[in-house]
């Protein structure tokens, strides 16, 4: 129950940090208004990096169902706990995301663009070719899950070649700092096509508290496209943890 609770937690954080800094850059007379993607970028970064180190001793802070479903992939999660798991990260990002709505309350109703109210919530492509935008999501989030495994693997204790050490954790001494500067990268050079969702939590959450929330002048959730950033991340963290496995890191 500990575990759930902190992934619950730490994904909240996640998306309190993640989604506030996408509400600063976008909302309408915020301090950061169209201060830009490099700032984005960083704050998701910095999100991250936070959200790992706080709850990452208690649940390991996957805090992303593709990277607990890669993990049980590989044989380095228990497949009973996925659900839990799941469910939690769930949870939180629809926490996190209310709260983003409470921090920039007065903001809403004087930001005419529903679209950039959307936009602080969930991604959405830049040219809008599904299986374009699912093939993004999925190498993006196989290069992530790949690099963030490596990030891992490299402060265990050393195994034979051709084995892994199956207790990967992300977040000892400088590793939650790595994964934040991998998220920082992910954003800089893959996320200019979809947003770089790389976790249906963080999306699809947020997605539903837009749906939820009495936002003024608000748009619909734009759930055709909501599956793109659920089924790409998820089948890209498989891939990228399958590869990491066959290589014999």
């Amino acid at each position: 129950m500990v575990n759930y609770t902190a992934e619950a937690l730490g994904t909240a954080l996640l998306i309190l940090f993640g989604d506030g800094v996408v509400a600063n850059v976008l909302l309408a007379r915020s301090k950061g208004e169209s201060s830009g993607w490099i700032v984005i970028t960083f704050g998701w970064g910095v999100a991250v990096m936070v959200a790992v180190y706080a709850v990452g001793r208690l649940s390991g802070a996957h805090l992303n169902p593709a990277v607990t479903l890669a993990l049980a992939s590989i044989g380095a999660f228990p497949w009973p706990d996925v659900p839990g798991y799941i469910a939690a990260q769930m949870i939180g990002a629809l926490v996190g995301a209310a709260l983003v709505w409470l921090m920039y309350l007065p903001h809403w109703a004087v930001t005419q663009n529903a679209d950039l109210k959307l936009a602080v919530f969930c991604t959405g492509p830049a040219i809008r070719k599904l299986p374009a935008n699912l093939l993004t999501e999925t190498l993006a989030t196989a290069a992530f899950v790949f690099a963030v495994l490596g990030i891992g693997a490299n402060a265990q204790t050393l195994v034979k070649p051709g084995d892994i050490d199956l207790s990967i954790v992300f977040s000892n001494g400088l590793q939650p700092l790595l994964v934040g500067g991998l998220v920082l990268g992910v954003g800089l050079s893959l996320g200019g096509s979809t947003g770089y969702a790389i976790n249906p939590a963080r999306d699809l959450g947020p997605r539903i508290a837009h749906f939820l929330l009495p936002i003024p002048g608000k748009r619909d959730s734009d759930w055709g496209y909501a599956w793109i950033p659920i089924v790409g991340p998820l089948v890209g963290g498989v891939i990228g943890a399958q590869l990491f496995k066959a290589v014999g890191f």
